[in-house]
């Protein structure tokens, strides 16, 4: 359990760090550089889709080498220098080189990281693991949106370049802690790592290899749903454009870290007891209902409340579809398909957030938000039926 908390410690400055950043980029591109929604999504969709291809093949490597923690280093170190990148940008070019080395760093690390979390805990206990991690990380979460709000004021509270800029300076310092943390976290890929033969991309097509049944449907699904969840700077946006403040905002964004890191924990511990879908299938149909609130959004102060409750979809959600990836997974391989996962879901936000781009550009801003609602039941629904 040591372990765990380190890694948690790990991701509880990496995302301080970087949520200092992430609340103002679209606000930063839209108000100081003059990009449009349609910019901030080509931005978000080819920053996550291309550093998330990397997920599945860094996993791989990691289950080849038996090795988890070079591979996490590595990426919590790209983070960092992601963030120096934006702390020296002056255009939303610039912008794009920040984002697609910070999400390089997630692609190369996260797969490794989560087999380390998974090795690490009895199976049993796997959901409480994942939950914990989740809860750290976005308590981390809840402190770089609560320092990017003082910070914001501190440098006169105005949306300019230079007060951006002077953010993303302060945000580099956590990120390197991170990195130094993480070398106390112990090494775990031993015995299963290298006691069978392991799956590879090549096996795809094989049937003595071939994925788990449940995993095959899992991904799909992941995937469904993914096209509909967009980056959530257009969440955000939308605030925007129902007239908040930059301040009022990043408040938002606090509310929907806030609820997500109360949820994860106690969620991944429900789902040791009654398994997983049926958390999974509910922060699904909670996803859909609160992307149909904000196409139907009529009354701004109901906002608060919208992002309240996506922070619950969050926390009901991701530490448990680890878990679910965790527990139906071979060991020998495990990274691998953790890594899979993970690809799948960043490679559908660059359709998904380039969609929700054209859509708010082409319809109105309530578009994307309704193409959410549908994808996010839908899959709702497929996860009934098929698994």
């Amino acid at each position: 359990m040591i372990n765990i908390f380190l890694l948690g410690i790990v991701s509880l400055v990496t995302d301080l760090s970087s949520e200092m950043v992430y609340p103002l980029v679209p606000l930063y591109l839209t108000i100081s550089l003059g990009a449009t929604p349609l910019i901030v999504g080509i931005i978000e969709g080819i920053a996550e889709s291309l550093a998330s291809v990397l997920k599945v093949f860094s996993g791989t490597i990691s289950d080849k080498v038996n090795k988890r923690k070079p591979l996490t280093i590595a990426g919590y170190s790209c983070s960092a220098v992601g963030k120096i990148i934006f702390y020296i940008s002056n255009s939303w070019v610039m912008v794009l080189v920040g984002r697609i080395t910070d999400r390089f760093g997630k692609g190369i690390r996260t797969a490794p990281r989560d087999a380390l979390i998974s090795e690490s805990i009895d199976k049993k206990e796997m959901g409480r693991a994942f939950g914990l991690h989740r809860a750290l990380d976005t308590l981390g979460a809840v402190f770089g949106v609560l320092a990017a709000y003082y910070l914001f004021f501190r440098f006169s509270g105005s949306a300019s370049v230079p007060v951006f800029n002077k953010i993303f300076l302060y945000s580099i310092i956590p990120a390197v802690l991170g990195v130094i943390v993480l070398f106390y976290a112990r090494e775990t890929c031993r015995g299963e790592c290298v006691k069978k033969e392991r799956f590879s991309l090549k096996n795809l097509a094989s049937k003595t290899h071939a994925l788990p049944t449940k995993l095959k449907y899992f991904l799909l699904i992941s995937f469904i749903f993914n096209l509909g969840n967009s980056s959530n700077q257009f969440l955000l946006l939308r605030a925007k454009n129902l007239g908040f403040t930059v301040s009022a905002v990043i408040l938002m964004y606090l509310v929907y870290n806030v609820a997500y890191a109360m949820v994860s924990y106690p969620a991944g511990r429900i789902s040791d007891t009654i398994g997983r879908k049926k958390l999974i299938v509910t922060g699904y149909l909670i996803y859909g209902l609160v992307y149909l609130g904000f196409a139907l959004l009529k009354s701004p102060g109901m906002l608060w409340l919208l992002f309240a409750v996506y922070g619950i979809y969050a926390g009901i959600t991701e530490g448990v579809e680890k878990a679910f990836v965790s527990d139906n997974s071979p060991g020998e391989s495990r990274a691998t398909f953790l890594g899979m996962h993970a690809t799948l879901v960043g490679v559908g936000l660059l359709p998904a957030s380039i969609i929700a781009g054209i859509l708010w550009n082409a319809i109105g801003p309530s578009a994307p938000f309704y193409f959410g609602a549908v994808t996010g039941a839908l899959s709702g629904l497929a996860f009934i039926v098929f698994i």
